[in-house]
């Protein structure tokens, strides 16, 4: 198997899981799963969910045991894609080339699909996880919500947001870009690496893979937002500019993101070709590294 079609078998699964996990019903309140599923369900790279398999597969653990937490990552990796398109936050107003959650369903109901998006995250583990080790899960469970809190994702949006009102230098950007982007990508990396029970030398190749995976990631989302195609990527380009973010794009210019971005791609090969079996680890750093989207 090519690692693009075990690319593609991995995003099929993960698609199919997460379509079913959150059921549209006939109810009062039914409004805000048919907004949970609108953002679900409208595509994305599922580059979060694919590291968590993988890892767990290389230590060991079936594509069904890990799956419950891939999806759960998505889950909060979604929600925070429909809160940071409103219009307190960026106002974008496409998403994978679709009206943002907001502008379908409102302001309102697109605050509380995030919120609700990221309390199915832990009930989908905890109703799903059911051939692990309850410790095990807690670790699990205990990482997950470390990143995608306020020492993780959501601080780093909140650095994002000061450096709208002042600049910001490059060690700075890069604890956002590690706090907003990479807090969640390092997150799949260590929760595929717990639930396989790898050893401590193994978690911290699979961190320093993941970290520079994740700062190549943002970097490349910068690179995109000023030279990439609007249609294809899906959203808005330029808006970096316009909103006056901080971005390394902005603090270092092209060629120097571009040479960086090479950099950080071939420092995370390196960790993968350490690892067991890290060959699909070191494909999925290049090819993130020549993405148009």
């Amino acid at each position: 198997m090519s690692n693009q079609i075990k690319f593609e078998a991995y995003c099929d699964e993960i698609n199919a899981v997460l379509h079913n996990a959150i059921k549209q019903e006939d109810c009062l309140y039914g409004k805000i799963f048919d907004a949970m599923k609108y953002s679900l369900d409208a595509g994305g790279k599922r580059i979060r969910p694919v590291l968590l398999l993988e890892f767990a597969r290389i230590f060991g653990v079936s594509v069904n045991d890990a799956m419950p937490f891939a999806v759960a990552l998505e889950m909060i990796h979604t929600y925070s894609l429909i809160h940071d398109d409103l219009p307190c936050m960026d106002d974008d107003d496409l998403r994978r080339g679709k009206p943002t959650n907001h502008k379908v369903f409102g302001e309102a109901v697109a605050v509380l699909a995030g919120d609700a998006l990221l309390n199915r995250a832990f009930e989908h583990i905890l109703n799903n996880a059911n051939n692990l080790d309850s410790d095990i899960v807690l670790k699990a469970l205990r990482c997950l919500a470390s990143a995608s809190g306020a020492d993780g994702m959501i601080g780093g949006q909140v650095i994002d947001m000061e450096g709208e009102h002042r600049s910001l230098n490059v060690d700075e950007i890069e604890q956002l870009q590690d706090m907003k982007t990479g807090a969640l990508i390092k997150a799949a990396a260590k929760i595929g690496c717990i639930l396989g029970q790898a050893s401590v030398a193994h978690i911290s190749l699979a961190e320093d893979y993941a970290s520079n995976v994740g700062l190549a990631f943002q970097i490349k989302d910068d690179i995109l937002n000023v030279e990439g195609d609007a249609g294809v990527i899906g959203k808005d380009v330029g808006n970096d500019e316009v909103s006056g973010k901080a971005t390394f794009v902005k603090l270092l210019g092209l060629d120097a993101c571009k040479k960086r971005l090479e950099e950080l791609t071939e420092k995370a090969v390196l960790s993968a070709k350490k690892l067991p079996d890290g060959e699909f680890l070191a494909w999925l750093a290049y090819m993130l590294l020549t993405r148009d989207k």
